[in-house]
């Protein structure tokens, strides 16, 4: 489920996210190249435009999940998203 099943030339093409920086599991993304602090090569999960938010970290022992009423009003997560995400990797780090 949490395994990359795209090859390379499919994840810039036709994957989840146009740099190429995710795969695709059985139904959840994978981050195979690094998006960032709080998005690490090996998390999988999966954001919803209607609010929602889950990660699972195996590296740092973490899942996360946010849910919110506040639907996406572009491709990149609202504030309140990337709030959450940068808190809880920042808790990890404390």
């Amino acid at each position: 489920m949490t395994t990359d099943h795209l090859t390379t030339e499919q994840r810039v093409t036709s994957g989840p996210e146009p740099d190429g920086q995710v795969g695709w599991g059985y139904g959840v993304g994978v981050r195979v190249g690094a998006g960032g602090p709080t998005e690490p090569v090996g998390r999988s999960g999966w954001d919803g435009g209607l609010g929602t938010s889950w990660a699972n970290d195996p590296a740092a022992d973490l899942t996360g999940i946010l849910l919110t009423t506040q639907m996406w009003s572009s491709p990149l997560p609202p504030p309140v998203c990337q709030d959450f995400w940068a808190n809880a990797y920042a808790r990890i780090l404390d």
